[in-house]
């Protein structure tokens, strides 16, 4: 603070430009294979933060980061600056300090690539000293403080930009199959799209309360009813709901729409979004993870039945016709408690304890109940399933996937079904949406949907946490 306060006396500690005439990474680009102890005669001005800092009796020598992470050599010496600049360099510059330098480009006797400046000037003085470099950061303290992150770790930074890159590599995908990306309410009067707790908040303007969208699957059905016929939309949702390792409360989402499509063209889709970003991004589709592990995303994924695998792993039939009371006798032998009245419940977590846990590489788990499906299209040729379909990648749900409940007299069944839920205390069923309903009744083509998790993909390309691939998770 006493630095800060000098220096404005004299100056300003921050000023509002600098006579920048170079950058990091272009003056590294220009000069990639000089020889040791070599004057180019070049100048540039550039600027960078103090990531090294020793000075010495007639010569201080710094390293300057850029934004990217690319780095260059300062010099600071008595015949080059002056006795004035180098004592101000001495007086007022600490590690984290954004500097200027001005001189000329050259290689130390070492080698390394350095600007022999003539002139200095500070940046951004540096209030609070950045931690100890030699010290590994852990999670908690990264995912809190993910500036200092991103200014000390490569990973950070280069994690951001894979995201970056994979989100251009899945709107180049729809590009190039004609989808149109759109927009769609964050508040809404009503949640819908997904089973889950919405946040709920209070417009003052309509003295009305609303709720963060769960979803956005309503509205962009109500795009195709309109005939947009092949949208997509990469959002924000918000889950009033657990975190962990795979949730957080606040995550990006893509959803996908395509009229005259189904969950078989849905897979597909969903397969090609995700192996082309990792090809465009990572050169590969067998991933080299962040633990050394390996995934591979490559060849064509298999299409899983829950009920045969379900049936399959637990040593007896389990089918749509199986009661609950049947249901519940199997749970309780293997020490399962579910306390809910619908047969797909005991499916799903049935099907989570015998065979989620045996799924290695990719796979499509398909034909799901039709209970816990409300927005589903019944399945066209097997009674009591829908044509829904799960997306597991290493072990966790990657993706999902339907052939869309067109008809608007059935969804309102399924959406009556699901307030006699919500009546019994169900917090994650689904309310009777009016507006919906209505723009159903103007005739929704029959189509096909998805909803793949942007955090997710990343997890999958990284084998980080989720919160490692949000630039800023939400922290208790």
């Amino acid at each position: 603070m006493d630095k800060r306060e000098r220096l404005n006396a004299l100056g300003s500690a921050y000023p509002v430009t600098l006579p920048i005439t170079h950058t990091i990474e272009a003056t590294k680009a220009h000069y990639p294979n000089l020889e040791e102890d070599i004057a180019t005669g070049d100048q540039v001005g550039l600027a960078g933060r103090i990531m090294f800092l020793r000075n010495t009796g007639k010569l201080c020598f710094a390293t300057l980061q850029s934004g990217s992470g690319e780095r260059i050599q300062a010099m600071i010496s008595l015949d080059r600056a002056g006795q004035e600049q180098l004592d101000s360099w001495k007086e007022f510059v600490d590690l984290g300090d954004h500097v200027f330098v001005e001189g000329e480009v050259i290689t130390s006797k070492r080698g390394e690539l350095s600007v022999l400046a003539t002139k200095w000037l500070m940046a951004a003085k540096t209030l609070r000293p950045l931690p100890n470099l030699h010290n590994e950061l852990g999670e908690e303290f990264r995912v809190r403080h993910r500036y200092i992150d991103l200014i000390v770790r490569d990973r950070a930074r280069e994690v951001v930009k894979i995201r970056a890159a994979v989100m251009q590599s899945i709107r180049n995908t729809f590009a190039k199959q004609a989808f149109i990306e759109v927009e769609t309410p964050m508040l809404q009067v009503m949640h819908g799209g997904a089973s889950a707790r919405p946040f709920k908040t209070h417009s003052n303007a309509f003295d009305t309360d609303l709720y963060l969208r769960i979803a956005p699957e309503l509205f962009l059905k109500r795009a195709v009813v309109g005939g947009l016929e092949r949208v997509f939309e990469i959002n924000r949702n918000f889950r009033n709901e657990g975190a962990d390792r795979t949730h957080s409360p606040e995550f990006a989402m893509l959803e996908a729409y395509e009229a005259y499509g189904d969950y078989h063209t849905m897979m597909d889709l969903t397969q090609a979004l995700i192996q082309n970003a990792a090809s465009d991004v990572l050169g590969t589709q067998v991933v080299q993870l962040e633990d050394g592990t390996v995934n591979d995303l490559s060849g064509t994924w298999p299409r899983v039945s829950m009920y045969e695998s379900l049936s399959e792993s637990c040593g007896e039939a389990v089918t749509p016709e199986t009661s609950v009371a049947e249901l519940k006798k199997l749970a309780d032998t293997v020490g399962i408690e579910i306390d809910h009245p619908l047969h797909g419940k005991y499916v799903e977590e049935l099907w989570e304890h015998f065979v989620k846990p045996g799924l290695t590489g990719p796979a499509f788990v398909i034909d799901f109940p039709v209970d816990t499906s409300p927005l589903t299209r019944d399945h066209r040729s097997k009674a009591g399933v829908v044509e829904k379909w799960d997306l597991y990648i290493m072990g966790y749900e990657q993706a999902t996937g339907y052939s869309e409940l067109v008809d608007p007299v059935v969804q309102r069944e399924r959406f009556v079904a699901q307030m006699q839920l919500a009546a019994t205390g169900d917090p994650e069923a689904m309310k009777l949406d009016e507006e919906f309903l209505k723009a159903l009744e103007f005739g929704m083509p029959p189509s096909g949907g998805l909803g793949l998790g942007i955090d997710r993909l990343l997890m999958s390309l990284t084998g980080l946490g989720i919160r490692e691939t949000i630039l800023f998770p939400l922290v208790k």
